[in-house]
């Protein structure tokens, strides 16, 4: 029992113990924190003084740098008003100058107002005295001055033109002789004899009767089927076929040979041999037209435009066979095209149908110029194609390159030599008007169409033309020839003006 209480009094005084002893250490902890808490605050306090004395260190040095930018920006400003202040100064002299200036400008032009009346009087009174004296008025001599001057005028016109003509011409001359020599070299056509008749020869005189028949029935029959008429004459075993219409001779004549050929000769057979004939002919009409096409180069070609353009086989204009001549037109115009750099195909192809109209102007109404460019445009041809047809006799303005090369190859097919034969008649008329139109102009003493109408010489009164009026002369006739005349080839128009100056010594 003793030894229990023992026992607790000792683990007693034991926890006594440890409980003081824990008590210590936690008061040294606390000591120990608070002395560490203190010194942390010191050492915050001695932090804060010290950012305190930084910050004002930089205030203080931003302060000073501002004062020293404000005292510079001070001095930029008074240097800048002090220019301002001399600028001011000096405009204000020079508006004082320009004033003065001003004045002294206003006070000159009132005495030249003054000087100006005055000369105006002088001039008055000295032009009153001229008229006086020249005995005429102000107007009358201005008129004649600017009539004089006119006259001077028109001299100087007609010198520069000649001399304008001349350097073209040197310089013109021979690129086009190469071109066209170049061009015509290359393409040369064979031409045809023109006619409006066919000979069909026969095996013997015998064969006319056959033809006629009875009572007349087989040559009326053939006549009436074929539109043709049938000449029997003396002429010995042959038989003469006249129309104006190529195609229908053409048919008659193949529908003739083939009864020749048969032997059997009567109306029914007649009728046979004319359809067959009709057959032929539109064949050979197609495939010309389709071989012009396929020669020329000319794709997509309306079939019907194939067609007419085959009629062109069978007809004729001056002696030249027109389809031939279109051929050798589209050639021509191509290689010019090539030559200066325009579109061959619409040269080729305008040219190839400038001259389409020509295989229905004689069984429908219009020129044949109207008739080509209503086909071309009923059949989808492209405007500059129409075009070219429509301007290649200058019906219209020529406004493109290929419409110009076109009328450029067409007269060169038609006009170079041995290409065209004409009419005695139709010749003997273009001589006339030729004489015509140069005889019609004041101060003609007399007129030649020579070289077969490639030439007119004019023979003018020397005392009413010189050297200038002379040209000007020349180059009217030429326009009215090229308005009022249709020809092959070209026209030359020389005046030839004369003095003679004759003494007698004694």
């Amino acid at each position: 029992m003793y030894l229990l209480i023992a026992l607790l009094i000792i683990a007693l005084i034991a926890v006594t113990g440890v409980a003081i002893a824990i008590w210590q250490k936690k008061k040294a902890v606390q000591n120990l924190y608070d002395n560490i808490s203190k010194e942390n605050a010191e050492k915050e306090n001695l932090l804060k003084k010290e950012a305190m004395i930084q910050a004002k260190e930089a205030l203080h040095l931003e302060r000073e740098k501002f004062d020293d930018e404000v005292r510079e920006r001070r001095q930029d400003l008074q240097r800048a008003e002090d220019k301002l202040i001399k600028k001011e100064d000096m405009l204000e002299d020079k508006l004082q100058e320009a004033e003065e200036k001003t004045f002294q400008a206003q006070k000159k032009m009132d005495e030249l107002l003054e000087k100006e009346d005055y000369l105006a009087d002088l001039i008055a009174k000295q032009i009153e005295e001229t008229e006086k004296i020249a005995g005429m008025s102000r107007e009358e001599a201005r008129h004649m001055l600017l009539e004089q001057l006119k006259q001077d005028l028109q001299q100087e016109q007609m010198q520069l033109i000649k001399e304008n003509e001349a350097k073209i011409r040197e310089s013109a001359k021979e690129m086009a002789q190469d071109i066209l020599s170049t061009t015509m070299q290359r393409c040369a056509i064979d031409q045809v004899v023109e006619s409006t008749v066919s000979v069909v020869n026969l095996p013997s005189d015998e064969m006319k009767g056959r033809i006629i028949g009875r009572e007349g029935r087989n040559i009326r029959t053939l006549e009436t089927l074929t539109g043709v008429d049938l000449i029997i004459d003396d002429t010995p075993e042959a038989v003469v076929l006249s129309s104006f219409d190529p195609v229908r001779r053409e048919i008659a004549k193949v529908a003739l040979e083939k009864l020749i050929s048969d032997g059997r000769i009567h109306p029914v057979r007649i009728e046979e041999m004319v359809e067959k004939a009709q057959e032929e002919i539109e064949e050979k009409i197609k495939k010309e037209g389709e071989n012009a096409a396929v020669d020329m180069g000319v794709l997509n070609l309306h079939k019907e435009l194939i067609k007419t353009l085959g009629r062109l086989y069978y007809r004729t204009s001056y002696g030249q066979n027109v389809l031939k001549h279109s051929l050798e037109v589209g050639h021509i115009a191509g290689m010019l095209a090539a030559e200066l750099g325009a579109n061959v195909q619409v040269a080729k192809r305008a040219g190839l149908l400038h001259d389409i109209g020509k295989a229905v102007d004689q069984t429908q109404d219009g020129t044949h110029i109207e008739l080509g460019v209503e086909l071309a445009r009923r059949y989808g041809e492209k405007e500059d194609v129409i075009h070219a047809i429509e301007a290649h006799h200058d019906d219209v303005t020529a406004n493109t390159i290929e419409a110009v090369l076109v009328k450029l190859a067409d007269a060169i097919s038609a006009g170079r030599p041995g290409s065209r034969r004409d009419t005695l008649e139709i010749y003997i008329k273009r001589l006339n008007k030729i004489e015509e139109i140069a005889s019609s102009y004041e101060g003609i003493k007399q007129s030649f169409a020579v070289q077969a109408g490639r030439e007119v010489r004019i023979i003018v009164q020397p005392d009413m033309f010189d050297d200038l009026a002379s040209a000007k002369l020349a180059r009217d006739i030429a326009k009215r020839i090229e308005e009022e005349l249709d020809y092959p080839g070209q026209i030359r128009v020389t005046v030839v003006r004369e003095i003679r100056t004759t003494e007698i010594a004694k």
